[in-house]
């Protein structure tokens, strides 16, 4: 039997959507803003992490290339080579609400489209 996996990061964005303004949200884009402070050295904590942000296992399932898909720009993996078995994608929410719960129902099929 096949078998998936699905990974949900609630409030990890990798771009904003089209309507982002309407909600306060234009410019959003999780992933970025934490790759641009790790490469600043903002995120640097000694004894814990510095430099440029390393994930090479989400990189691997594919992260950085969601990230291109969604926004056009290039994520530095270090070198992370892309499993042979992994995808990766983006899309773009239908569903009228910001909420986690619609945001859970479309990513498994079925769109809210009423507040």
């Amino acid at each position: 039997m096949a078998r998936a996996f699905l990974f949900v990061l609630d409030s990890f964005g990798i771009g904003g959507a089209a309507d982002a303004d309407r909600y306060g949200d234009d410019g959003a884009n999780t992933f970025a803003h934490i790759a641009e402070a790790c490469a600043e050295g903002r995120s640097d904590r000694e004894g814990l992490r510095s430099g440029p942000l390393f994930v090479p296992h989400m990189a691997s399932l594919g992260l950085g290339k969601a990230a291109e898909t969604a926004t056009g720009l290039g994520f530095s993996s270090s070198g992370t080579d892309l499993l042979a078995a992994a995808f990766h994608g983006a899309a773009q929410e239908v569903s009228s609400g910001k909420d986690t719960p619609s945001g859970h129902w479309e990513i498994a099929g079925l769109p809210v489209r009423f507040d």
